[in-house]
């Protein structure tokens, strides 16, 4: 269900009333944790959290790096955690927290998946997205991008 919303009100305010709510509580922990330097936009029709342009504009598509998005989906919503995808440190302390936390993961190749708000730690989001500052994040994707032939 991509969104056609040009702000994070607009996109807030075209959701049913239990979808907003859950993405809400979400977005509020990953407001609450986002470390300096990122920026809340609308990217692809779901609200992220980018490093600017002004800070980083040498980037592969010319848009900015995306650390995490949340979207309302058709039959769920999900939270996208690019830093887990990122850097296999982050992607192994992430499902051991999420496994701690008892609660059953449905975890696509770019994203996290959820029903209701009940299915999904919102400590370890919190902890995730704290976990990644702009600084490191932008060198797992210089790192990344070295390997392949276009960023040589």
């Amino acid at each position: 269900m991509k969104s056609d919303a040009t702000t994070v009100g607009e996109y807030l305010a075209g959701l049913p009333e239990d979808r907003r709510q859950a993405i809400q509580a979400v977005r509020r922990v990953v407001l609450e944790n986002l470390p300096d330097g990122y920026e809340e936009c609308m990217s692809h029709g779901m609200i992220a959290w980018v490093v600017p342009l002004s800070r980083y504009p040498d980037t592969y598509n010319s848009l900015p790096l995306q650390l995490a998005a949340l979207a309302s989906q058709k039959r769920h919503m999900a939270i996208y955690l690019n830093n887990v995808y990122s850097d296999e440190e982050t992607r192994e302390w992430f499902t051991a927290a999420y496994e701690a936390s008892g609660k059953r993961m449905d975890m696509g190749k770019s994203c996290v998946r959820f029903r209701r708000l009940d299915n999904l730690p919102l400590d370890v989001i919190g902890q995730a997205i704290a976990r990644t500052s702009v600084h490191d994040f932008l060198s797992f994707y210089e790192a990344a991008r070295s390997k392949t032939k276009r960023g040589r």
